[in-house]
């Protein structure tokens, strides 16, 4: 227990000098042997749809800037999560590895105790060892607990949620199906609400260790994570260190609140609330256009595909939606191993570098994330352990068309209360 504890003590001595480098000075000293290596951005949507994107389906008219910047960029028309929920598909893109490789399989609950297992490297770790100052903004849910915190898992700086923002009652119940209410003022209105709300924890907001505020402002969140993104993409950039910055949004997961209340123009929320996603990552671009877009790679992409249970508050598939769903009343979409559960829109950013108004037909994984910016880092993948990403930044340079011919993916399904393994057979 006692060496147990000297550890943690050193983590948080750790994390805690990290800190105040990187709202300081931001450890300026180290400029000279990182100021050549690439920024990188990685956006990560909740519950997204492809179909939710303009560019990918004509449909869709909400995205006007994610439109554009697939223009400006490369977009992936065959791209996949590494799973169809939150945990296991953000534990794939933090390590390159799916679940049957990293431990995690399952959403991580409240009460959990562990999380993406300790002897895993994240990017975070492998970014910052050669020189990156490190920043997470939204939500984590990959543990929340002692070690399994993002301070602790080589992010320098970190603004946002321990979970999904349906899990844990706020200061407002939003769009939801079914609908849950606002953190109850007495403890004995918590009673009658069914199973699907969690009234009894009112949901945390971090900054770094510290939880600011309890129950979290959601009405006022995206606003808040697109201020803290803005000023990290601004403070890293003057201080001549590469950063990476991995925004997980709220959007498109429910309850989906609005800053503003949908207008006329839009009165579905889902639309609503899409297109405030959409202006949400516009701000980012345009940030990133002002800080020098010659060096900094944005990555836009999905954890997994839209919440079909949702119904009018879930997105859209697109095309893929079969008979069988239709017939049978089956879901193509989030935790499933149906093509909509796992086929996410992505979209890839870096004037110069990475060619305009391009569609790409590879097939590729957000595992291949991992890999990819490592290699672009010029670092080192860590020793002794199987990768199921690669490094696809000939395809991102437009020199190859060459995906991954094979792949599967380990996922709880809906089916039945019990975890199961599904070997997805693709053509990668």
């Amino acid at each position: 227990m006692e060496i147990l504890f000297l550890k943690m003590l050193l983590l948080l001595a750790g994390c805690l000098a990290g800190l105040f480098c990187h709202f300081s000075d931001l450890c300026g000293g180290e400029k000279r042997t990182v100021q050549n290596k690439p920024n990188f951005i990685v956006i990560l949507a909740d519950d997204v749809g492809w179909g939710d994107l303009g560019a990918n389906w004509a449909e869709t008219k909400d995205t006007p800037h994610l439109d554009q910047m697939a223009a400006e960029g490369m977009r992936f028309v065959d791209f996949h999560s590494a799973a169809s929920t939150c945990s296991p598909s953000r534990a794939s893109l933090l390590t390159g590895r799916l679940g049957i490789r990293n431990g995690v399989t399952h959403n991580f609950a409240v009460t959990s105790v562990g999380g993406l297992p300790l002897n895993e490297t994240t990017l975070a770790e492998v970014l910052k060892e050669a020189g990156y100052i490190t920043a997470v903004i939204g939500k984590w849910h990959l543990g929340h607990s002692g070690p399994y915190h993002p301070n602790f898992r080589g992010f320098d700086y970190y603004f946002g949620i321990p979970y999904s923002h349906d899990m844990g009652c706020t200061d407002t119940p939003g769009y939801n199906l079914p609908p849950c209410p606002a953190c109850p003022r007495r403890s004995a209105a918590t009673s009658h609400h069914g199973r699907d709300c969690y009234t009894t924890v009112a949901l945390p907001l971090f900054e770094n260790i510290t939880i600011i505020q309890q129950p979290v402002n959601l009405t006022g969140l995206a606003a808040e994570y697109a201020e803290k993104a803005t000023q990290f993409i601004e403070h890293a950039s003057e201080s001549g260190r590469p950063f990476f910055l991995y925004l997980a949004l709220a959007h498109m997961h429910v309850p989906l609140v609005l800053a503003q209340p949908p207008s006329s123009s839009f009165p579905e929320p889902y639309r609503a609330s899409l297109r405030e996603m959409d202006a949400l990552v516009g701000r980012i671009k345009d940030k990133v256009d002002g800080c020098g877009k010659e060096n900094t790679f944005l990555w836009f992409t999905g954890d997994n595909g839209p919440w079909a249970q949702k119904c009018e508050l879930a997105g859209s598939v697109g095309p893929f939606s079969g008979a069988w769903q239709r017939q049978r009343g089956g879901s193509a979409a989030k935790q499933t191993t149906w093509e909509g559960g796992h086929r996410v829109p992505a979209l890839a950013y870096w004037p110069g570098r990475i060619p305009a108004n391009m569609t790409s037909t590879a097939l590729l994984s957000t595992a291949d994330i991992f890999p990819t910016l490592v290699t672009l880092a010029k670092a080192s993948l860590p020793p002794n352990r199987r990768f199921d990403g690669s490094d696809v930044s000939e395809i991102l340079f437009g020199q190859s068309s060459q995906g991954h011919k094979t792949g599967w993916g380990l996922q709880k399904t809906s089916i039945n209360q019990h975890s199961r393994a599904s070997a997805l057979k693709l053509s990668w």
